[in-house]
């Protein structure tokens, strides 16, 4: 068996700001579906914050393919 990725999915991408003085800020961009939108997000948010530090998580859907497991 091995996994590709669905070709008709969407990824998705999502940061929260995790720079921290006093406690994380905690601001989330939600869900996008280009790396390029989240860094336009990023980029909006350190512009009226400053802050530099960001939790990425990239998702995926995965199609699982019949055969041997390699």
């Amino acid at each position: 068996m091995t996994t590709v990725p669905d070709a008709l999915a969407l990824p998705a991408f999502t940061a929260v700001c995790v720079t921290s003085e006093e406690r994380n800020c905690g601001a989330a961009s939600g869900t996008l579906h280009t790396s390029d939108e989240l860094t336009r997000w990023i980029a909006e948010h350190r512009a009226q914050t400053g802050h530099q530090h960001y939790e990425q998580t990239v998702r995926a859907i995965l199609r699982a393919e019949p055969g041997a497991w390699q």
